[in-house]
């Protein structure tokens, strides 16, 4: 699997998303060098985790959508009874 890699403005943007988190929830400041670290350390130790979630979710819901195709298919089917 390749690295997890996001643009700078989503790097930026989930940096300050840390950074408020730890404010709010953790009554602690950190820095932005610290936030990103911090981001680096969770994409390399569970990203792939996250990733692979997305991944079944998207299969799963595209299994529901291919059987309303499969069926709706299925319905167009001419009788064939010649009797």
């Amino acid at each position: 699997m390749s690295k997890i890699a996001f643009s700078a403005g989503e790097k930026a943007e989930i940096v300050e998303g840390i950074k408020l988190y730890f404010a709010a929830e953790l009554e602690q400041e950190i820095g932005s060098f610290d936030a990103e670290f911090l981001l680096e350390f969770f994409a390399e130790t569970i990203g792939g985790r996250f990733y692979n979630r997305g991944l079944h979710d998207a299969l799963a819901a595209l299994d529901t959508r291919l059987d309303g195709i499969k069926d709706a298919v299925y319905s167009l089917e001419k009788p064939t009874d010649t009797r």
